[in-house]
This record gives C-alpha cells, structure tokens and sequence, in this order.
C-alpha cells in the first residue's frame, strides 16, 4: 500500500509494503489513482516518494503474483506497471524520490520516473530483471539512458551492475547523496524551493523540458516556450512576481 500525507503544498507518498516495498497490481492501481488526485488538488505543487522503513526504497515489482500464472497475468501486471509509472512521469506537481535504500527493478523504475532522485550514502541501485528473464518494463530501457547515457544504461541493464550511491551521483543517476536517514529532509527542503516559485511558471517549464525527450524539433520547442511565455504575462502570478522582486518581499502567489 501507498501512505498519503499532504502539508502546505507538499504530498507525501509512502511505499509501504514489508518487508521490501514492492509493487504489485493494487498499489500500482493505488499509485496511479493518487497521481490523479494530485493532478486534480491543485494546492499540491510538489511530492515526495519514499519507502518504509531504513532498508528498501522499492525492490520493485511483487515477483510472487507472477509466479505460477500465465502470460496473460504478466500482460496485466505490465500494463499496471505502465499507467502508473507513465502518470508518474507526467505528474503536474513536481515529484523527487527520495532514495532511503535499495531501489531494484521497478523500484528503481519508479525513481527515474520523478524530476529528481536524492539517495542515502547507502542506497544500492540497480535493474536486475534480465537475471530472472524479464526486462525492465517499467519505462526503464527508455528512462535510464536519458539519465545517464547508452553506456551505463546498458552496463546496469545488459550486465546487471549495481551502482552505489557515490557512482550514482558520478553518473547522473542522482542529483544528490545524503547521509543515512536523511533522504525526506532534503527531499521536502527542494519541495519547499518549489512551493516557493510560481505555479504556472513550474508547470510549464516542467512541460517544455519533457519535449526535449520527445524529439520535438528544436524551433518547434523553442516557439512553444515562446508562447508559454506569453500565457504566464496574461496571468496573475508575473505581475506579483515582479512586484515582489522590486519590493524585496516574498511572493503571494495564486494557484488555480
């Protein structure tokens, strides 16, 4: 299961399945039902995924409910595993992962489809599904090399190479490595950052930097920015911004 908890402008979601916080049918469902919600409530600017416990962030997907049936089970359980992760990756509000332990499989899955990744000092990564003939399903072979380029991509996916922390960071993997225990906290500190800025303005910058992963042509990018531009300066939230700015206070910003 999933725990859901919401405090000025922030969301967190807490994977919480002992004893490794795996994913199956149900909290893949519960996981894709609470990115809606969060897309609806649009007071929720920023989230922060994290596991239970000081082990495991996720050891990704529940390979027990595979075990035993058929293909078309692993059919369903893949599609499960699409619409969750896919909603995830598209999420309005800004989501960062913070990485408490190991994050396997589609636990690590779940991480590449969040804007950031904050690791423990301890946290162990990797994609191991070719060990047990499957393949990271999870928008994993897609993800990965994105992140971190085709040569670690297929070293984690094509050789099963874990990737600690420290290397993770190196890599690009992470945006940052903290000290064991401290995940959440950093988490909800760039959370913070985020509520502070304008609503508008993160969500569409969020947008356009996705259209970099689409191949969408540069000129073709480059005038949608220009009209995102243009959409923010028939808003509330600039001239608030601006004001602020030139009266050296904080920003009251407008949401909805």
């Amino acid at each position: 299961m999933i725990v859901y908890e919401y405090n000025d402008g922030i969301a967190v979601l807490t994977l919480d399945k002992p004893p490794a916080n795996t994913f199956d049918s149900d909290t893949l469902r519960q996981l894709r039902d609470l990115i809606a919600q969060m897309n609806a409530d649009r007071s929720i600017r920023a989230a922060v995924i994290i596991g239970r416990g000081e082990k495991f962030f996720s050891a990704g997907a529940e390979l027990k409910e595979l075990h035993g049936n058929d293909s078309a089970h692993a059919h369903a359980l893949i599609r499960h595993f699409g619409a969750a992760f896919g909603a995830l990756q598209e999420a309005r509000p800004v989501v960062i992962a913070a990485i408490n332990g190991y994050a396997m499989g589609g636990g690590l899955e779940c991480a590449l489809c969040c804007d950031m990744r904050i690791a423990e000092e301890h946290a162990q990564l990797a994609l191991p599904e070719a060990s047990v003939g499957l393949l990271p399903g999870g928008t994993g072979t897609q993800t990965l090399p994105w992140l971190v380029g085709e040569g670690w991509a297929k070293r984690m996916i094509l050789t099963n190479e874990r990737v600690n922390a420290a290397l993770a960071l190196r890599i690009g993997l992470v945006e940052e490595v903290v000290a064991s225990g401290q995940a959440l906290d950093a988490a909800l500190k760039v959370a913070r950052r985020v509520v502070s800025l304008s609503p508008e303005a993160v969500e569409y910058s969020k947008s356009l930097i996705h259209l970099a992963r689409r191949g969408i042509p540069r000129d073709a990018a480059h005038a949608v920015e220009r009209e995102r531009f243009v959409d923010l300066c028939e808003g509330r939230n600039w001239r608030e911004g601006i004001e602020a700015f030139l009266g050296k206070r904080q920003p009251q910003w407008q949401s909805g």
